[in-house]
Order: C-alpha cells, then sequence, then structure tokens
C-alpha cells in the first residue's frame, strides 16, 4: 500500500484510541466502544498492507 493509505490508517488508530480514552474519562460506553472499533478496523487494515508488502 501507498504511504498515504499507511499514514491514514494510523492516524484511524490514533484517533480510535483518543475515542476510548475520551469515553472512558466521560463514562461514555458507545463513545468507548466506537473507539475501540476503530482501532479493530485499522489493526486489519495494518495486516492486510504487511500480507500485501510481503508479495510484492
Amino acid at each position: 500500500m501507498s504511504f498515504i493509505d499507511k499514514a491514514k490508517n494510523a492516524a484511524e488508530d490514533v484517533v480510535g484510541k483518543a475515542k476510548e480514552v475520551i469515553g472512558d474519562v466521560t463514562d461514555n460506553k458507545d463513545l468507548e466502544a466506537e473507539g475501540k472499533k476503530d482501532q479493530g478496523v485499522s489493526g486489519v487494515k495494518k495486516v492486510g498492507e504487511n500480507i500485501k508488502d510481503t508479495f510484492k
């Protein structure tokens, strides 16, 4: 994947972590769950990137 795609995925992970922390601090379970989901999606994309990079 391109550098831009990798940067977007990293940013999505950071935003997810921030949402999780803010949700935890404010006791907003929906925001916390959304942050965890964003991190999960980012992780799956990262695995896909690594697989593609391996076969290049």
